[in-house]
């Protein structure tokens, strides 16, 4: 398995973000910082004001072993991510996301997501997570590919999938990464999958807590992954 790779603007100069799923891949990394302070909610925050509960690592998951989708979306749907940082609910974009919006809410709703890390977080552009080993190289064993139109961009609270840079335009496996950066200046490569539509506070927390190697600096693990029908 190799990680998942994404080549973003830092600094004014290109810089490579490794990042990983099973037969698919995917990063992205960068700068750009948003000028949102995090809103305390009681619905979104855990009880100590927007701070994380101290929770153990996940143990790694195995590696690959789901069934691949073969139908798109009908209707709408949202996938609310319970972490030990709050919560937060990303609007399922079928039309946009094609089968890899299929694949993100099957997964969720199988359990796959549970007990899994945000392994990457790049303050001021994304947070990652969805790798079952933890390692940024993990994966469902199996990727879609739904490339987004040319004009697509990468803003505050859009949620895509990574992929390795050398895959093709849309490849998706199960790793997905919430932006956090006003526009992180990205490249039309990753497909999109939704957008935060609650708890966009709590992502942002959350995308404080890394380091300048992109490592989370405590544990922010997703205890629960639950689809819903608006």
């Amino acid at each position: 398995m190799r990680p998942l790779l994404v080549l973003s603007m830092m600094l004014l100069a290109f810089a490579a973000f490794g990042c990983g799923d099973d037969d698919d891949s995917g990063d992205d990394g960068a700068t750009a910082t948003t000028e949102t302070q995090p809103e305390t909610t009681a619905e979104t925050t855990p009880e100590d004001e927007g701070g994380c509960t101290e929770v153990a690592q996940p143990e790694p998951k195995r590696d690959g072993g789901e069934k691949k989708p073969t139908e798109e979306l009908s209707g709408q749907y949202e996938v609310t991510f319970r972490t030990n940082c709050g919560s937060f609910t990303v609007a399922i974009d079928q039309e946009l996301g094609g089968l890899s919006a299929a694949s993100f809410v099957q997964l969720a709703e199988s359990g796959f997501y549970e007990d899994t890390l945000f392994h990457r977080i790049v303050p001021g552009f994304v947070i990652q997570g969805g790798d079952p080993t933890g390692t940024g190289t993990g994966g469902p064993g199996y990727t879609t590919e739904d490339p987004p139109p040319s004009d697509a961009t990468y803003t505050r609270g859009v949620v895509a999938m990574a992929k390795a840079q050398a895959e093709p335009p849309g490849t998706a496996g199960s790793q997905f990464y919430v932006v956090t950066a006003d526009d992180a200046g990205l490249p039309p490569d990753y497909a999109i999958v939704g957008e935060v539509s609650d708890g966009m506070d709590v992502v942002e927390a959350i995308g404080e807590l890394g380091d300048a190697t992109e490592q989370p600096t405590q544990v922010v693990a997703i205890e629960k992954a639950t689809v819903g029908r608006p």
